[in-house]
């Protein structure tokens, strides 16, 4: 893997000042960033994709970039959970969105392998804001182009290793059934975190087994607890280079009402949270957070959940870009 030349690198520019500039002024970039085209280099980039295509119940997360771009005003410079600067430890932009055809899913993918792939050039980290899941297999493309198969921890009510459906083989729900396929990601490293709800058939558990995944259901948490929960994925994944995927519908429609397909008895926000700052010791390659879909918001509840989570990744993703 190449890695950017950080001895070149000047200080990093962060955020707009909140106590000099309101935090409800200025750009809408994430956590008021600057772009891309603002700074000479980066090491991390959060980029959206709005792309919906692929949804099988409620459409919208199309707009779930710009919802959650607006929700992460509110965050500021110091993670004391982390004990972090994420901004000044590492350049963090903002990317804009990935444009993709909204109408072919095949030339879609495509679109944001591509886009991803050249953001993630010489080993930058890629925090990619959805879209639905399906933007998921593209971003592990490409993550598997600069680090060959990585271990998956797929944060879902819903296993997405369904096969199609009504006969088309990309969707939301299918996007780990084709990685496993492609070889994209370690069978034996691979976990589900926070499945639960109904499915079609007891073979679907079976079958996804079979693809190399561990299941760490959701109910699991009032038997062993966050501690419990984080022990069994960290020894799942080990060593290997890690890609996080987020469905905010692993949060209880309580914290996350504002997706697709949301189902009862899920995380709570302050688990999810927890679970994530258990990463700050491996070695994340990429990440996404998806199915943000506005429209089914109140008080901007599940959008600001989503940047929180963002910014957890962020400030992990920027302490290991520099070391």
């Amino acid at each position: 893997m190449n890695t950017p030349d950080i001895s070149a690198r000047s200080t990093p520019v962060g955020q707009v000042d909140g106590q000099k500039s309101p935090r409800y002024a200025g750009l809408t970039t994430f956590a008021r960033l600057p772009r891309r085209e603002d700074v000479p280099d980066y090491d991390v980039a959060v980029v959206g994709i709005p792309f919906d295509a692929g949804v099988t119940y409620r459409p919208g997360a199309r707009f779930g970039p710009s919802a959650i771009r607006e929700a992460s005003r509110l965050l500021r410079p110091y993670n004391p959970a982390l004990d972090s600067m994420p901004f000044a430890d590492a350049q963090v932009v903002d990317a804009g969105d990935i444009a993709c055809n909204p109408f072919d899913i095949v030339e879609a993918l495509g679109e944001i392998e591509a886009g991803l792939a050249e953001l993630m050039a010489d080993g930058r980290l890629v925090l990619a804001l959805g879209g639905d899941h399906t933007v998921a297999l593209p971003a592990l493309r490409a993550a598997h182009a600069q680090h060959g198969p990585v271990a998956l921890v797929h944060f879902d009510a819903h296993l997405d290793t369904w096969d199609t459906y009504f006969g088309a083989p990309y969707t939301h729900g299918t996007p780990f059934r084709r990685a496993s396929e492609e070889g994209l990601i370690r069978k034996d490293r691979s976990a589900h975190v926070g499945i639960r709800g109904s499915l079609y058939d007891p073979a679907d558990l079976t079958d996804d087994e079979k693809m190399g995944f561990t299941i760490v259901h959701c109910r699991d948490f009032d038997r062993i607890g966050v501690d419990g929960i984080l022990e069994r994925v960290l020894d799942r994944v080990g060593d290997a280079p890690v890609y996080i995927s987020i469905d905010i519908d692993v949060l209880d429609p309580a914290f996350a009402p504002a997706t697709g397909t949301p189902e009862a008895g899920g995380m709570t926000s302050r688990e999810l949270l927890a679970v994530l700052r258990g990463f700050r010791h491996n070695k994340i390659v990429g990440a996404d957070i998806v199915e943000v879909s506005p429209a089914y918001d109140h008080a901007a509840i599940t959008a600001v959940a989503a940047a929180n989570l963002a910014y957890e990744l962020i400030t992990i993703m920027s302490a290991q870009s520099r070391e």
